[in-house]
């Protein structure tokens, strides 16, 4: 017998790293509140560092899509591997030309990922493993996560470009 339902259990599971966060900051400033001196600034690092544990948590918690997606998304020494049932492939970090999100073939939305001398490969956002592409996009120089958010966010519509090597900004 479960003792939480799978839909609750799925999202205190998506929002991990803002509640873990917030713990930390909550804590951070009990101690604050009780001490002097000392322990007064020690409690007020520890709050900050639990504020920006929660605010890293809150983006990649929005980047978190629900499973379920077709294939399976890898990340390995700078490489992005995509196992799908029909489709794949392997793109260096190195080689990426420009990031988009759009609908795909079914209607879901996919990021794209074009590289130098190939054809681009399509990851459904919701594909299993998919989370491990918030930390590969954002090593990309010149990224600006809010704006990739708010594009993963929105209504799989138009496709928007996310990230364009050598553009500075394109949002």
């Amino acid at each position: 017998m479960a003792f939480l339902r799978p839909e609750v259990k799925e999202g205190l599971l998506r929002w991990r790293e803002t509640l873990a966060g917030l713990a930390v900051a909550g804590y951070g400033l009990w101690l604050a509140a009780g001490g002097r001196g000392l322990d007064l600034w020690f409690g007020l690092a520890v709050a900050f560092a639990g504020a920006a544990m929660a605010w890293a948590g809150w983006q990649l918690a929005r980047f978190r899509r629900a499973r379920g997606g077709p294939g399976v998304v890898q990340v390995d020494e700078r490489r992005i591997a995509y196992f799908g049932p029909v489709t794949g492939g392997i793109v260096a970090l190195d080689d990426l030309e420009r990031l988009e999100i759009g609908p795909g073939p079914s209607g879901h939305p996919v990021w794209r990922l074009f590289h130098e001398g190939g054809v681009p490969l399509e990851i459904p956002v919701n594909a299993e493993g998919a989370e491990v592409l918030f930390d590969a996009f954002a090593a990309l120089p010149g990224l600006r996560l809010e704006p990739m958010l708010r594009a993963l966010e929105g209504p799989p519509g138009q496709p928007a470009v996310i990230w364009q090597k050598g553009h500075r900004r394109l949002h």
